[in-house]
């Protein structure tokens, strides 16, 4: 790669300082931060489907999590309080539907109290206010809504995140190019990266960002990284409420520790219409948002992985359950009725799937915060499923601060 002329004045012939993989918010918060953090840096984004936001980023139920369920000092509790109050901020900002509504998260079992008082004083580790409730007091937030007691979390929102993904976009004033999907990457040390996409183009930066999601390890390989982890695709099925007047706001059941999956919770969202979901089943591919869509050479990719096969055998029983609800709508019913009892099976309609970026290990450990990693004038992101879309603005500057700070080097005589 010739020498070039970079923003900074020095150098030559790159195309871009800072070239960032992945058109989702996480990318485009991070392009965000670059250009705010170090005006006149030239940054570059490329995604390969033809608009911002076409997977994790638009397919999740538009949730701003307060970061009670983290482990209080991690990055998802720490970019969790923090982006939540962010993530607000940034939609009265720029005109962005949002609310702040508060959730309930209630125990239906006895055996789930010592988990919610649990959940109690992780908030309070993490600085977030809460209630506890009792079972007579939640009718008073959600008349419909049955539990032995429940918390409410009153800095829990909604908003768009597709619209925020777009205002990031524009915001930034990077280079966006949709429909650029990245096949071919040569770094070379002292020189920077050049990434070719499928129709052909070729791009020269000092700096790469990997913010692929659901491709993350595959980008950080092909660059020759050894990203240490898997890609796990998890589908998240979802239906919507026929009769959106039972639910008020949001409500969640205990979460399981062992697990980072949620549960089946109701969503009112943005637009008024209340969400059911998501379970957590294998996908058969990377995009599988549904049981027809298979892919071989992704399955077999991830069946090749001695941690997907550690997964199963720690958690067939978990699994079983989760592959029941999402092959029989009446097992999905009895599992929100537990929440949800007025609720029938004639009630739910189908809506569309997500599928959650998993990053596991290789002896079955599901990662369960933010992971990012930096090699040779690159920055992978190889960990950002729920909260990343809350926690985006933060994990963007840290993105971007270490981008720039490979760009600085990068450029120093």
């Amino acid at each position: 790669m010739a020498q070039v002329r970079t923003a900074s004045g020095r150098g030559a012939g790159h195309d871009c300082d800072v070239l960032v993989v992945g058109g989702g918010i996480v990318g485009l918060s991070t392009a965000y931060a670059i250009t705010r953090a170090a005006p006149g840096t030239r940054v570059t984004v490329l995604e390969k489907e033809p608009g911002p936001a076409r997977h994790q980023t638009g397919r999740n139920s538009g949730v701003i999590h307060s970061g009670v369920y983290y482990r209080p000092g991690s990055r998802k509790a720490r970019y969790a309080v923090r982006g939540a109050a962010e993530m607000v901020k940034f939609c009265a900002e720029y005109g962005i539907p949002h609310a702040v509504t508060g959730k309930l998260i209630v125990a239906t079992e006895r055996a789930e109290l010592p988990r919610l008082h649990a959940l109690v004083q992780r908030a309070r580790e993490n600085g977030i206010p809460v209630r506890e409730l009792g079972a007579a007091q939640i009718p008073e937030h959600e008349p419909e809504v049955r539990g032995l007691a429940a918390i409410h979390v009153g800095t829990t929102g909604v908003c768009d995140y597709v619209a925020v993904a777009r205002q990031l976009a524009h915001a930034s004033g990077a280079e966006i190019r949709y429909g650029a999907e990245v096949r071919h990457v040569d770094r070379r040390p002292g020189l920077g990266v050049a990434v070719r996409t499928r129709s052909g183009d070729v791009l020269r930066a000092r700096v790469m960002v990997n913010c692929a999601g659901l491709h993350c390890d595959e980008i950080a390989r092909l660059t020759g990284d050894d990203p240490g982890m898997r890609i796990v695709p998890f589908r998240g099925e979802y239906y919507e409420l026929a009769r959106p007047e039972l639910v008020r706001g949001l409500v969640y059941p205990v979460p399981d520790p062992a697990f980072p999956f949620l549960g089946v919770h109701l969503t009112r969202g943005i637009d008024g219409g209340v969400h059911i979901g998501p379970n957590a089943v294998p996908a058969l591919a990377r995009e599988g948002y549904g049981w027809g869509v298979v892919r071989p050479r992704e399955l077999g990719a991830t069946l090749a992985w001695p941690g997907s096969w550690r997964i199963a055998r720690r958690h067939w029983r978990y699994g079983a359950g989760e592959l029941r609800r999402s092959l029989s709508k009446a097992a999905f019913t009895t599992a929100v009725r537990r929440l949800l009892p007025a609720v029938t099976e004639d009630d739910l309609v189908a809506a569309p799937a997500g599928v959650r970026a998993q990053a596991v290990l290789a002896d079955g450990t599901l990662v369960d915060d933010f992971l990012i990693r930096e090699a040779a004038h690159t920055v992978h992101v190889l960990n950002a499923p729920s909260p990343a879309a809350t926690a985006s603005l933060p994990i963007g500057r840290e993105v971007g601060r270490r981008a720039l700070a490979m760009l600085e080097e990068a450029v120093r005589p």
